[in-house]
């Protein structure tokens, strides 16, 4: 990625769970008004419909400049990211 690439971006997504980070709350570079932080998902016990299951669960941290960004909008960005997840099918990578 060159340099040129890099400029006048407003969102940056960090993926420490490809390294084996855990949850870790990124920070914010200017002119960046948001950063989506990644950690590495981990089958843990999770109650569903009153019993426990082992589901994969994936740290995220959605960090943001208040000044730009309303924070019920951020919490709905954030909420649309985990449902889209949370439905993912490895059929939806086909090329079609």
């Amino acid at each position: 990625v060159s340099i040129e690439e890099l400029q006048g971006g407003t969102f940056t997504i960090s993926n420490q769970g490809s390294i084996g980070g855990d949850h870790f709350t990124p920070i914010i570079y200017a002119p960046q008004v948001a950063i989506l932080g990644i950690g590495q998902g981990k089958a843990k016990p999770v109650a569903l419909d009153g019993k426990i299951a082992i589901r994969t669960i994936l740290p995220l941290c959605l960090a943001y400049d208040h000044r730009v960004l309303d924070g019920a909008d951020a919490v709905r960005f954030l909420k649309d990211i985990i449902a889209g997840l949370e439905s993912f099918e490895e059929t939806d990578l086909l090329l079609r």
